[in-house]
């Protein structure tokens, strides 16, 4: 993964690196592959930075660390993602799959250590807030407090959606249908997604099961089921 992602992709969305002074260079800066591997390395295991096997990686955790946060700061992460994503849409192997029939799909799952569970407001918690094409392909993500109602980042999903190019024409940033399930089941959302032009296909409170959204919304279940696989993403350190 490294080696396509590396030189292709991410490279020229780093910060530029300052050239070593010819006196006094000081010590030999650690490859941005290298520290990526790191990173990568600490999100996929979930150990302490300063855990990171420093001989088989190549870097220490401090320096991948450190690396993390001038990118963060850099807004790398952001315009790598709608990179990818215009790749996706615009590559022969999925040519007009992303956001194909303009489908999304909400949904939320708890982890840890930021903010009052609502269950257990003595305890704290967290959640992942992701929405997906009907492929299940993660188009935006947000993360708040575990007593946050999904229902209230329904918006700000939608609004995170980046704009999409692949090909000719307008690009894409809004699906033309959502499906969500019961926690989203509020009129005024509804009244809000219509004005947006998407229609709400979103499942009723009340009523007998069988709505049929399961079959098309277990992409998001997978799709944060992916995401989760990196340990560092699930349990976070305590942020407020």
């Amino acid at each position: 993964m490294l080696t396509d992602l590396v030189p292709e992709r991410v490279a020229p969305l780093l910060p530029h690196t300052p050239e070593r002074r010819r006196r006094h260079p000081g010590r030999l800066r650690v490859p941005d592959r290298v520290a990526l591997a790191g990173v990568i390395y600490v999100l996929r295991t979930g150990v302490a930075w300063r855990d990171v096997p420093t001989d088989s990686m190549g870097c220490s955790g401090v320096t991948a660390w450190r690396r993390l946060r001038g990118w963060t700061e850099a807004g790398v992460w952001p315009r790598l993602h709608t990179a990818l994503l215009t790749e996706l849409r615009r590559g022969p192997a999925g040519a007009g799959r992303l956001l194909r029939g303009r489908t999304a799909h909400p949904g939320s799952q708890k982890g840890d250590l930021v903010g009052p569970s609502p269950v257990d407001r003595a305890r704290p918690g967290s959640k992942h807030h992701l929405i997906v094409d009907r492929q299940g392909t993660p188009l935006a993500v947000t993360l708040t407090g575990g007593n946050r109602h999904d229902v209230t980042q329904l918006l700000p999903l939608l609004d995170a959606i980046p704009t999409i190019r692949g090909f000719r024409g307008h690009p894409r940033h809004k699906p033309r249908r959502l499906y969500a399930d019961r926690g989203y089941d509020f009129d005024k959302y509804r009244r809000r997604l219509w004005k947006r032009g998407i229609k709400p296909m979103i499942a009723r409170r009340g009523v007998d099961h069988g709505s049929g959204l399961g079959k098309v919304r277990w992409v998001v279940e997978r799709a944060f089921a992916w995401l989760h696989q990196f340990k560092r993403l699930r349990i976070r350190p305590g942020v407020q």
